[in-house]
């Protein structure tokens, strides 16, 4: 599983682009994306769940949330992309030693 963030700004929301992205907020990771936004809609962070085969890397995963995000249909201009490999991730149980 990858978690990818998309930090951009948006290039002019109409009336209902505007309810659109207020309808689609949030602060999870879902497949179908989430935004967070500033007050005046302008600048937003995307956060989208792609899911992770055996090869898929990086570029697989921006990929698949651009294609999340254009699927949203709004202009937009892309200032920042992060992207989390959940496969690398290690949790540390308290108390254990190993």
């Amino acid at each position: 599983m990858f978690r990818v963030m998309i930090r951009g700004k948006f290039g002019g929301l109409d009336d209902v682009g505007r309810a659109a992205v207020l309808a689609a907020g949030g602060t999870a990771f879902t497949e179908a994306g989430t935004f967070t936004h500033d007050s005046t809609l302008s600048a937003f962070t995307f956060r989208c769940e792609v899911p992770a085969g055996l090869d898929d890397g990086e570029n697989d995963a921006v990929r698949e949330a651009t294609a999340a995000l254009d699927a949203h249909g709004h202009p937009y201009q892309v200032l920042h992309v992060e992207v989390t490999d959940m496969r690398q991730i290690k949790i540390r149980r308290k108390g254990r030693r190993g």
